[in-house]
């Protein structure tokens, strides 16, 4: 069990710290690379709301997961801003004691006129997802008819309500919008936001991922260095899943998140919440751990933190670094989709 002396850890010595929580799992964007339009079709099957779990669920279990070490949250989804009434979670979650950020995952499209209640309510960051300035190419990406310009008046709004810096994630896919790297990067320099480049990445089995579409890391930062030198950053905090780099003209940073070409397993601290109340401890996992029947069926605060923490101990996830040997075979692992835990 874990203690002030002992803080909870796998076994491969990572602490828990971070508790993503996803809301829902709809969303109105059907993203390529996510909820492809072909799975994620008129007649697909939804959670029903009785099985998602209720604000006073995910707090109660925030404040369990808090007790055994987390210190962030993360409002994830599908599109957590689906959710009604989200910012009164915001505020329920912004009271766990121990609880030091709360930070949001959107899509923007609903953001701009949400903003200001949620940063009241105690959100902290958030980060928006923005796959190309080129309405053409973005549109094909999110399949939803969804412009470019809504999501940069739902990042200014974001500043605006006090949430800056943004984080403006990319997910670059090779075929689809690698021409858009430079000119995103170009936009976003001198901006006061961060930028931050995400390999194309096999979660879930929709999507049909080819490892021949993912445009590496170091691919991206040579690009943006040949236009604009960059010099790489410190991380800012162990287990960090981004790499950081700084424009050497003063003009910001970008981050580039590597999980197909550099692995990071070894510094993996976060656990994920799916909306029906599923605990994952990778973004790959096949399976998940169920904490709503347990919690409905009147389980103590002590009976959740031993389940969560017994499961904790016995981690051993590190797919990304066995992901090469993985992708070799014919029929690939079934794995839960993102849009059920979110990024």
């Amino acid at each position: 069990m874990a203690s002030a002396e002992l803080p909870l850890a796998d076994t491969l010595a990572r602490p828990l710290r971070d508790l993503r929580i996803s809301v829902t799992d709809r969303c109105q964007f059907r993203c390529t690379y996510c909820m492809p339009r072909e799975v994620f079709g008129r007649d697909f099957a939804f959670l029903p709301r009785a099985e998602l779990l209720t604000f006073e669920e995910l707090t109660r279990l925030g404040r369990v997961f808090a007790g055994l070490g987390a210190r962030k949250l993360r409002l994830t989804g599908g599109e957590p801003l689906l959710r009604r009434d989200l910012e009164r979670l915001v505020a329920m979650l912004a009271g766990i004691g121990g609880i030091q950020d709360i930070a949001l995952t959107t899509n923007g499209a609903l953001l701009a006129r949400k903003v200001r209640a949620l940063a009241a309510a105690g959100l902290r960051r958030v980060t928006v997802s923005l796959d190309s300035l080129d309405d053409a190419a973005f549109m094909a990406l999110n399949d939803a008819a969804f412009p470019v310009a809504r999501v940069l008046e739902a990042i200014a709004a974001a500043a605006d309500a006090g949430l800056a810096p943004v984080k403006v994630n990319m997910v670059v896919r090779r075929g689809k919008n690698e021409e858009s790297i430079l000119p995103m990067a170009g936009h976003f320099r001198h901006s006061g936001h961060v930028l931050r480049f995400i390999e194309y990445m096999d979660v879930g089995t929709t999507n049909g991922w080819r490892l021949e579409e993912v445009v590496p890391a170091a691919e991206i930062i040579s690009l943006i260095c040949g236009q604009w030198p960059l010099e790489p950053v410190t991380p800012a905090y162990p287990g960090e899943v981004a790499s950081r780099y700084r424009y050497r003209d003063g003009a910001g940073e970008i981050g580039v998140i590597a999980s197909v070409t550099q692995p990071f397993c070894r510094g993996c601290t976060r656990a994920r919440l799916s909306a029906d109340g599923k605990l994952y401890t990778c973004l790959f996992a096949g399976a998940g751990h169920d904490l709503r029947g347990p919690l409905r069926a009147g389980a103590s605060d002590q009976e959740l933190r031993a389940q969560i923490a017994a499961i904790w101990t016995r981690r051993t996830d590190r797919y990304s670094e066995q992901r090469t040997r993985q992708t070799s075979r014919k029929k690939p692992t079934r794995k839960v989709e993102m849009s059920r835990i979110g990024g």
